[in-house]
C-alpha cells in the first residue's frame, strides 16, 4: 500500500518537539556520527556503515501471516517490528498475537487509528486531514497501545498510514514528542499486499529477487535498511510472501547482516535521539 518516493534528503537536522501525549519525551537532534536517510522529516535508514537493518511489518484489516511470521521469527531467534492501526489492537481475533509479540520481544508501534490517507498521492503538499484529525486520530492508536501496556516512550518511532506523508505529517508527529519513519526505498517488499488483479501485483518470487538484487547492487548493500512487509494481505492473495520469511531471514544471515528491532536500528548506542526531559 507503498507509493515509490523518488525525492529523498541524506543528513538533515531534525528541530526539538515535545508533548508526546504527555509522556514527557521530547525531540532532540539526530547523532552527528550517524549518517541517515531521511525524507520530508521521516527516517527511511538507518546508518549504512552497520550491518544491522530492521524487518517491519504493518497490519490494518489482515493479520493472517502471524502465526507463521512468529514461528518463523522464533526459530531464527530475530526480533522484528511490528506496526499496527488501533482497529488491528481492537481486533478480538488479533488479541493473542498482539500479545505474544510483545511477550516474546518485539517491537510494538503505531500505525495511526483508522489508517487515513494524510496527503494527495499527486499533490503530495495537500493535506487531507487537519492537524486536530491527526491529533486525535494518533492517540486513539496509543491508547490502545497502552492496553497492552505498551507506552508512548517505548513505542516512540511512527509509521504512517500507507507509508505516505509531507513535511507537516513530520512536523506534527515532532510535536508529539516522536518520529516518522518510513521503509527504504530500492526493494519490492511493500507489495507483498497486492493481488493478481492489481496492475502492481508483484509475485513473492519477483519481491524476493528484488531484495536479492537491489543488496548485490549497492555498495553498502542493506545495511541500515528498513524492509517493509505486511503480516497478512487476505484472501485475495494466496502467493503468501511471509512464507518466505525463514528462507529471506537464513540469507541476511548469511551476508552478514543483524536484523534488529527499529530502535536497536535507529538508536544511538542503546539511547534514543527522543529522550526523557
Amino acid at each position: 500500500m507503498c507509493r515509490t518516493i523518488i525525492c529523498f534528503i541524506i543528513g538533515m537536522v531534525l528541530t526539538p518537539g515535545n508533548n508526546a501525549f504527555s509522556n514527557g519525551l521530547q525531540g532532540d537532534t539526530l547523532p552527528h556520527q550517524h549518517s541517515y536517510l531521511l525524507d520530508h522529516g521521516a527516517i527511511r535508514r538507518g546508518d549504512t556503515s552497520s550491518r544491522k537493518m530492521a524487518i517491519v511489518f504493518t497490519g490494518d484489516e489482515f493479520g493472517e501471516g502471524g502465526k507463521t511470521i512468529l514461528a518463523a521469527l522464533q526459530k531464527e531467534n530475530v526480533k522484528a517490528s511490528f506496526f499496527f492501526t488501533g482497529r488491528f489492537y481492537r481486533n478480538p481475533g488479533f488479541r493473542s498475537l498482539t500479545r505474544r509479540l510483545q511477550a516474546e520481544g518485539h517491537y510494538l508501534g503505531a500505525h495511526s487509528n483508522e489508517h487515513l490517507l494524510y496527503c494527495d498521492w499527486v499533490k503530495r503538499d495537500s493535506l487531507l486531514v487537519t492537524k486536530k484529525q491527526f491529533n486525535e486520530d494518533l492517540d486513539k492508536n496509543y491508547s490502545e497501545l497502552r492496553q497492552l501496556g505498551v507506552s508512548a516512550p517505548n513505542a516512540r518511532y511512527f509509521l504512517p498510514p500507507y507509508e505516505w506523508y509531507n513535511d507537516s505529517i513530520a512536523s506534527w508527529t515532532k510535536e508529539q514528542g516522536l518520529q516518522l519513519i518510513s521503509f527504504s526505498p530500492g526493494t519490492l517488499s511493500s507489495a507483498d499486499y497486492t493481488t493478481p488483479k492489481d496492475n502492481n501485483y508483484r509475485s513473492s518470487e519477483i519481491i524476493y529477487t528484488s531484495i536479492l538484487n537491489y543488496e548485490a547492487r549497492q555498495s553498502s548493500g542493506l545495511n541500515g535498511f528498513i524492509l517493509l512487509l505486511h503480516i497478512g494481505s487476505g484472501p485475495g492473495r494466496t502467493d503468501k510472501f511471509y512464507k518466505r520469511l525463514p528462507q529471506l531471514v537464513k540469507w541476511l544471515r548469511k551476508r552478514g547482516y543483524e536484523p534488529v528491532r527499529i530502535d536497536q536500528l535507529l538508536d544511538q548506542g542503546g539511547k534514543s535521539f527522543l529522550k526523557r526531559n
